[in-house]
């Protein structure tokens, strides 16, 4: 056995330990509301604030946001800390153990589920008025909702966009100016090119969400619902597609798509902004040739996104405090601000429709920009609503790759598909 196993395999045993000590201590907290400060009414209340890689970088931000908030809640004080990605869930699960959790914690919306589902976290439904939960895009907001529950307030986020080479599409015979709008248009497209050029169409991830973004649900209750007539309809749809030509036969990694794309080798891909600087250093002819237009939805009608999110957890001994201060910092004029000073995209309505993302200059970054927050009002983040929604995901995509790519048997796949999934939910 490898050191890098030992190391993931120990961290992973101390993960399921830690897990099972935090249900209990859950349970213990389970329904505490504070008034505010348990210190004495003459003591500040000291709201601890957990985030994710963003000291330095952002200390002036954060810095001026929370002397405001401490000028504006003279009885309270932030104690800001800031840790790395790969450490922040252990340090909390830890902390949580150990009866000293933080008040509000900045996580990602897989491990935001992971905790409401172990009943560590508040309910922001219960804590929230409806005109203060009304800020949030409605498809963000309910990524974490569990039950009748929702443990997460939206915090920074951002959403793929749909990349189109203009002179393959031209080439195509098709209007730049009336994108696709649905993936149905998509494929449509992606077959003119095929046809016409020397390309593929487009690329596809072939990954679980699509899966989702038709529409078709994955799970109901304990049981996998997607080895039926309608979902193998979809995959031999996208199987005629590659046999086509239409999309590639692999599913690239992202390095290999900037290549794909900047040799013209295909003519749209779906991509997050990130691949915008990609192509502009690997290919700059083919960057200047490049639109930027929001990315086309299957039948459900959502976009996934990537959202980071604010917490509190339970054991917050100042909950109404945290609560407060969680939402500070993910209103309107403050996920504006972030989004400005980040280059991220807020997760509230009203700070989308400022004229910051709307100036459009016409470069690829402007329309990109203006791309992704119109693109908002169908956002919603990639999660099953289960516990073990990520060992489901790499169960899916293990067998659609060996359909897609290995030229594996389409029902003997979704049928061990199946298998494995319901196992796992057998757990």
């Amino acid at each position: 056995m490898s050191k890098g196993f030992k190391k993931v395999l120990s961290f992973a045993m101390v993960f399921l330990l830690v897990l099972g000590v935090l249900a209990a201590c859950s349970s213990e907290g389970s329904g505490t509301k504070d008034s505010g400060s348990d210190t004495g009414k003459d003591e500040k209340t000291t709201v601890e604030f957990w985030t994710i890689s963003l000291q330095p970088t952002f200390n002036d931000y954060f810095n001026d946001l929370i002397a405001k908030y401490e000028e504006e809640n003279p009885g309270v004080k932030i104690d800001w800390k800031d840790f790395p990605y790969d450490a922040v869930q252990n340090k909390l699960m830890t902390s949580i153990a150990s009866k000293k959790a933080p008040d509000v914690v900045n996580l990602n919306t897989v491990m935001a589920n992971q905790m409401a589902s172990k009943g560590a976290l508040v309910d922001f439904n219960q804590e929230l008025t409806d005109e203060q939960k009304g800020i949030y895009f409605e498809g963000i907001y309910n990524s974490t909702l569990q039950g009748e529950g929702a443990y997460a307030l939206p915090w920074y986020t951002g959403i793929p966009v749909l990349y189109i080479n203009k002179s393959l599409a031209e080439k195509a015979g098709i209007d730049v100016n009336n994108p696709p709008q649905t993936k149905e248009d998509l494929a449509n497209w992606g077959k003119q090119i095929a046809d016409k050029t020397d390309s593929f169409g487009y690329v596809f991830t072939m990954e679980t969400r699509s899966i989702l973004e038709e529409g078709f649900k994955i799970v109901e209750g304990d049981k996998a619902i997607f080895n039926n007539d309608e979902v193998k309809e979809y995959i031999q749809g996208n199987i005629d597609l590659i046999e086509a030509g239409v999309i590639p036969k692999d599913i690239p990694a992202f390095d290999k798509q900037v290549q794909l794309f900047g040799s013209e080798q295909v003519g749209m891909i779906i991509s997050s902004s990130s691949f915008i600087n990609q192509l502009k250093t690997a290919s700059p002819d083919v960057y200047e040739n490049t639109i930027a237009v929001p990315a086309p939805v299957g039948k459900a009608g959502i976009r996934y996104t990537n959202t980071m999110n604010l917490v509190v957890p339970k054991q917050s001994k100042n909950v109404d405090a945290a609560t407060a201060f969680a939402h500070y910092v993910t209103n309107d004029a403050n996920q504006l601000a972030f989004s400005k000073a980040a280059n991220t995209l807020p997760s509230t309505k009203e700070a989308a429709k400022d004229e910051h993302f709307y100036k459009n200059d016409g470069t690829l970054e402007g329309q990109a920009l203006t791309a992704s927050v119109e693109s908002l009002d169908k956002a919603t983040d990639f999660y099953l609503g289960i516990e073990n929604a990520g060992d489901v995901d790499s169960a899916i995509n293990k067998h659609l790759q060996n359909i897609y790519i290995n030229d594996q048997d389409l029902d003997a796949e979704l049928e061990a598909a199946e298998k494995e999934v319901n196992d796992i939910l057998a757990r």
